[in-house]
């Protein structure tokens, strides 16, 4: 993700502010801030097996996935290979990769998005376009910013999504879009936004997921309603009783901590776009080489892919997003 980096102890001090003394994020009346309820037995292993993906993607070879290098290809190639043995088509005839080129410091850059289609049942609906960036910071000074949280995981997440989706398609098709080069600037989603694979006018909503898989206090953040308020009371009965605690916000107010253009969800707004987000807020490990797979918990990680498939299927129900 690329928010700006802060000092801890401000990111901890700007989050309380956020969270006790403003009203937007905090939840609805009646909704509770944790839930008491139980995580079904499914997320557990939903957990241990996006795990298994995120720990793939961060596995030596990989180095970071910085946009063009062989690591970032590696991903790709691995993407690719699990979208095919899932049955899900490419959204194109030329395959799941769509190349775009985009200057980075005078040099002209060559990035990859990798799109899938999931078709839904009702042949008429618009698209939903699931997201999450696969590239990372790569290899710096020697050492290697393996981007386990950032953003393997919203990776491992879309992948979950696409392997619902084979077994119970949805009413709306699916675009999920593995975009490349966020860390440059969101260039994989204004790319895509610029020339999707279906006509603009068909594309109604995006779910973007960035950074969902480690939280010291199990807190997951839904952004979007705040911008695009028709959205809440879709989302708010569908995380009503979760087994991790979703919160809404840091999506009004500007500043670094309104994350509306901090990941690739920025690019569909720009566009009046609507959008879904799904992200943890900053640890002591975001952009650094420490960010790996041993710090993620597999319970809260499954916890979050059951709010995901809920939320989906909530937004699958609706009939408009703004």
């Amino acid at each position: 993700m690329t928010r700006p980096a802060r000092p801890r102890r401000l990111a901890r001090l700007a989050a309380f502010l956020l969270l006790v003394l403003l009203p937007w994020p905090r939840p609805a009346a009646g909704q509770p801030a944790a839930s008491a309820v139980p995580a079904p037995a499914t997320a557990n292993a939903d957990g241990a097996a996006l795990l298994a993906s995120i720990t793939a993607l961060t596995a030596p070879g990989m180095d970071g996935r910085a946009t063009g290098s062989d690591g970032n290809r590696k991903a790709q190639a691995w993407i690719e290979a699990r979208l095919g043995a899932l049955g899900v088509r490419p959204a194109g005839s030329a395959g799941y990769a769509v190349p775009f080129m985009f200057n980075r410091a005078g040099a002209t850059v060559t990035g990859t998005n990798l799109v899938a289609r999931c078709e839904g049942r009702r042949a008429d609906a618009p698209y939903l376009v699931v997201s999450a960036h696969y590239d990372h910071l790569g290899i710096r000074n020697g050492q290697t910013y393996h981007g386990a949280d950032d953003n393997a995981s919203g990776v491992a997440m879309l992948l979950h999504v696409a392997a619902r989706c084979t077994q119970t398609p949805f009413d709306h098709p699916l675009l999920l879009a593995f975009f490349d080069a966020e860390e440059a600037g969101l260039q994989g989603a204004q790319a895509f936004v610029k020339a999707p694979p279906v006509p603009a006018a068909r594309l109604a909503l995006n779910i973007n997921f960035d950074m969902v898989s480690r939280s010291a206090t199990r807190e997951i953040f839904v952004a979007g309603p705040g911008r695009w308020p028709a959205l809440r009371p879709i989302l708010e009965p569908a995380v009503a009783q979760a087994p991790i605690t979703v919160r809404f916000g840091h999506d009004t107010g500007g500043g670094q901590n309104d994350w509306t253009t901090q990941s690739d969800h920025g690019a569909f707004h720009a566009a009046g776009i609507p959008f879904v987000y799904f992200g943890v807020e900053d640890h002591p490990d975001y952009h650094k080489p420490s960010d790996t797979p041993e710090k993620i918990a597999p319970d809260f990680l499954g916890g979050v892919a059951t709010v995901v498939l809920r939320v989906l299927d909530a937004l699958d129900r609706a009939s408009a997003y703004r």
